[in-house]
């Protein structure tokens, strides 16, 4: 299928990076190209691109879009949290400018066969990596009630998970659990009906879980957050766009870590750690879509940008 991508707060993204003709920007999470074409196509000839993604489709098919832009492109197969080494390995000392744009992509929701979604039937996959070794099905059948339990509540901040884990374990001992549809039915069977009749699709928060735990999302979520703001330029930006309220905490979390780095005691009257913010808010609150785009692109709905500069 044709790698479709309708990057969200696109404008809003665009305008906080502030990109400059000769700069080099990362797209930390390329996807299918929607944001990484429009920081192309403010480049010229002697900027750079560096495009990563973990999803080889996705790099295929970006490099096609991106092709007309005359600017250096670099892409790059690995997960945005390497940055450093990815800067590292092809000689470049910094960055005056990345985007991440957090979570599953278009693409791999509707590509039925990646086993991302719940509203198709396919083997249970969502490795966002097709070459990495844990997948939904070892995660469904391998790991324990008490682990699954854990991971749906803490992941999916669902709060039926006890009995989904419990559901789970019982089905899969009659036969393996091997596809999204079985997985699915399986879930709205351990949720009341009660509490099936209003909200999202019963399905959506254990799906959710079981897709961080299988590419250990959040964990490269914290750890990029420092490694970008580590690797900008003096008055470069980092915008991220988060689509629940984890990813969102993350970011908040460390930025504001960034922001506020003393960890002088609070009664010590002043600070003798000597730890300095070397990053400044742009963002307060997170910038969200506006009607219009909420009308073309529903998945904008829950997405969130916020943005760090770092001082001159």
């Amino acid at each position: 299928m044709d790698f479709k991508h309708v990057p969200v707060l696109y404008q809003e993204c665009m305008d906080a990076l502030r990109i400059r003709e000769d700069g080099i920007y990362a797209d930390g999470t390329l996807g299918g190209g929607g944001h990484a074409s429009g920081i192309a196509g403010r480049l010229g000839s002697s900027g750079i691109l560096i495009g990563i993604d973990r999803d080889r489709d996705a790099l295929e098919a970006a490099g096609k879009r991106l092709e007309e832009y005359p600017c250096r492109k670099i892409l790059v197969q690995s997960t945005y949290a390497e940055i450093k080494a990815v800067l590292e390995d092809h000689g470049i000392d910094g960055l005056d400018g990345a985007i991440l744009d957090i979570g599953v992509s278009s693409f791999q929701l509707d590509n039925a066969q990646r086993g991302f979604s719940y509203m198709q039937d396919a083997p249970l996959d969502m490795r966002m990596n097709q070459d990495d070794s844990l997948t939904a099905y070892d995660v469904v059948n391998g790991y324990d009630k008490g682990h699954l339990a854990e991971i749906i509540r803490r992941y999916g901040e669902e709060r039926w998970a006890s009995r989904i884990a419990e559901f789970i374990v019982k089905a899969r001992a009659e036969s393996p659990v091997k596809t999204t549809g079985e997985l699915s039915e399986i879930i709205k069977a351990a949720i009341p009906a009660s509490a099936r009749r209003e909200g999202p699709h019963p399905a959506k928060r254990t799906f959710q879980a079981i897709r961080i735990e299988v590419n250990d999302e959040l964990e490269q979520l914290r750890r990029a957050c420092d490694e970008y703001c580590d690797v900008l330029r003096p008055g470069g930006r980092l915008a991220v766009i988060t689509f629940h309220s984890l990813e969102d905490r993350i970011v908040k979390d460390a930025f504001a870590k960034r922001l506020n780095p003393c960890t002088c005691p609070k009664d010590l009257p002043v600070c003798v750690c000597g730890k300095v913010a070397d990053v400044k808010k742009v963002t307060g609150k997170p910038l969200t879509a506006g009607e219009e785009e909420l009308e073309s692109n529903p998945r904008s709905r829950s997405a969130k940008l916020r943005v760090i500069e770092k001082k001159g």
